[in-house]
Parts: structure tokens; C-alpha cells; sequence
């Protein structure tokens, strides 16, 4: 998600799982080219599985940015055909290229030709008055014909007329069906679904029916459910017991890089999430929001902040 899922969170959200698949920010082709390339692809071997997530709609610029990406040491690319926010439709990339099937599978097919990663592709159910059960199989055919080794569907349509980024996340009606459809016409494809996922047990319903699910905004705004992914939907302990567990775990990465001069807030934004319903926990995120973006803020803003969490009772055995 850009602006969120940098290179801290995804170390965080790591320790939390084991074996989920982390997914950058969307980069766009033009700034891995001539950006800043260690501060847009930098990650920390933790992360690892991790896929890069690339914007753009220009072949041979997403052909010379898969191969920088592919030598950052990335284990899949993603292309983005389902982002509705302004900067993208401006750039004529994302969502908007849902119109443009056979550009999309032009841009896959010269990055799979351009490294060895797997080339996945994320893309909506069709844009404005496209009509999802034609728009979905065109995209589904085009990108499969091309070589991406998997196809990702947010199952709802963005209309980039008429609603907001914002709202082009809830109002468009979901429809998991339509998706479930295309995996059953399709059953020798990798194909996995995205959007309004809450809980671990929706995404585990999901896999009855697809691949893959994909979750976002929800494990940003509640990382702890993170920590049922590996026991539930891959039968393997879970790596920590709780949200205190994690902040425990995340301050030798924090401390490390506070010293790199990585200010506080730049890490802990991502923590605000964490204990969801106990006591304190406002305490936690007003004194993280108002004391980590502070000079010189330190380790003891986030040791001063957790004593304000209450730890839930644990039972006893009698």
C-alpha cells in the first residue's frame, strides 16, 4: 500500500509471520529507473519471501525496472493494473489500464523475458461501465497467454469517475464469486483474491475456492491477526504469543536503525494497531503519535507507552 508498507513495517509484519508473502509499496518504473533506488527497493533479508510491486504501462522501462529489481534480490514482480488513486490514473498506469488488456500483456511478457522472477500481475474486476464478467477474462487471458505466473484480483471494479481513492476501496460492491469463477475456468492458473478480508478465517474460506488471498488495510490497521496466519492457514506454530511479544522483538531492528538516523516515528507509525480493545491501548497510540516524531526520540518513547497497556488476564489452571 504506498505510503504504508515500507521496508519497517514489512520487517515488523514479519515477525509475525513466518510464511505470509510481503508485498512493497508500488514503485512506480520511472522512479526505480532514475530514483533513488536504495531508498525505494532497500529491504532487510527478514523480509524474505517479499515481491515488488512496480506501477507503469510502458514496456521497455518496466522491462529495464524488473531487471534493477530482479538484481535487488526480490522474489517475485508485481505489476499494479488495480490502483484508482489520482497520481496513477494521471500516469496512465493502474486501474485504468484494465482497458488495455493487450498493453498489459505486452508490458508481462517483456519482463518475464527480462529476468528469471516469477511476474505476477494485480488488477480490478474492470473500470467505470466496463462490464466485470468480459473485462475480468479479457485481463485473465491477455496476462496468463503472457507468462505472469499468477493474477491477482482486488473483486471489485474502481471507478475512476465519480468516487474517491478513498471510496474506490469500500463503495464498488465485492464479489468474491465472480473471482472463484474465473479460478474454476481456469484451474491450472495461479489466480487470488483481494479486498474487504478482516479476518485469518475469511481468508481461509477463500482458499477453498483459490489460491491465494491478499490482505491489506486490515493487517495494517490490526497486525495481530497476523499472528493466526502461520498456525491456521499453514499448520505451523505461530512465531510470537502476542502484540507485546512483537514490540519486544521489533526494538533491536528500531534500535538499529536509530542509529542509522532512522527517526522513532518512521517505525512505530506502523505499531499504532496493536491491542485493539484493551485497556491503555489509546494511551499507546496517542503517547507514540505525539512523542516518536520528536527529535531525538528514542527506544524508552515506546518502553513508556507499552507500561500504559494493560496485559489481558490469563487463566489459571486450578
Amino acid at each position: 500500500m504506498m505510503d504504508w508498507t515500507d521496508r519497517h513495517c514489512r520487517v515488523f509484519h514479519r515477525l509475525l509471520s513466518r510464511r505470509a508473502r510481503l508485498y512493497t509499496e508500488m514503485v512506480t518504473a520511472g522512479a526505480v529507473i532514475h530514483g533513488p533506488r536504495d531508498r525505494l527497493l532497500g529491504f532487510d533479508a527478514v523480509e524474505h519471501p517479499v515481491a515488488v510491486q512496480l506501477g507503469g504501462s510502458t514496456p521497455a522501462d518496466l522491462a529495464t525496472a524488473a531487471r534493477i529489481c530482479a538484481d535487488y534480490g526480490y522474489d517475485e514482480i508485481n505489476l499494479n493494473v488495480g490502483c484508482p488513486s489520482d497520481r496513477v490514473k494521471n500516469g496512465s498506469f493502474g486501474a485504468c489500464l484494465m482497458r488495455e488488456p493487450v498493453l498489459v500483456a505486452e508490458c508481462v511478457a517483456v519482463m518475464a523475458a527480462a529476468v528469471a522472477l516469477p511476474i505476477t500481475v494485480k488488477c480490478r474486476l474492470g473500470v467505470d461501465d466496463q462490464n466485470p464478467e468480459e473485462a475480468l477474462p479479457a485481463m485473465a487471458e491477455a496476462v496468463l497467454s503472457a507468462g505472469a505466473a499468477a493474477l491477482i484480483v482486488h473483486a471489485r471494479k474502481a471507478w475512476l469517475q465519480g468516487l474517491s481513492p478513498k471510496q474506490n476501496r469500500d463503495v464498488p460492491p465485492l464479489d468474491y464469486a465472480l473471482v472463484a469463477r474465473l479460478k474454476a475456468a481456469r484451474p491450472g492458473a495461479v489466480i487470488g483474491v483481494n479486498g474487504g478480508f478482516k479476518t485469518v478465517a475469511q481468508c481461509e474460506a477463500q482458499l477453498g475456492l483459490v489460491d491465494g488471498v491478499m490482505v491489506g488495510r486490515a493487517a495494517y490497521q490490526d497486525p495481530e491477526m497476523l499472528l493466526s496466519v502461520d498456525p491456521v492457514l499453514f499448520g505451523a506454530p505461530a512465531p510470537l504469543a502476542d502484540g507485546f511479544a512483537a514490540v519486544e522483538a521489533f526494538m533491536p531492528y528500531m534500535g538499529a536503525r536509530l542509529a542509522e538516523g532512522v527517526r522513532l516515528h518512521d517505525m512505530t507509525r506502523h505499531l499504532l494497531g496493536l491491542f485493539p480493545g484493551l485497556p491503555g491501548a489509546r494511551m499507546w497510540r496517542r503517547q507514540l503519535a505525539t512523542e516518536a516524531p520528536k527529535p531525538g526520540a528514542g527506544l524508552d518513547v515506546v518502553r513508556a507507552a507499552l507500561a500504559h497497556v494493560q496485559r489481558p488476564a490469563t487463566s489459571m489452571a486450578a
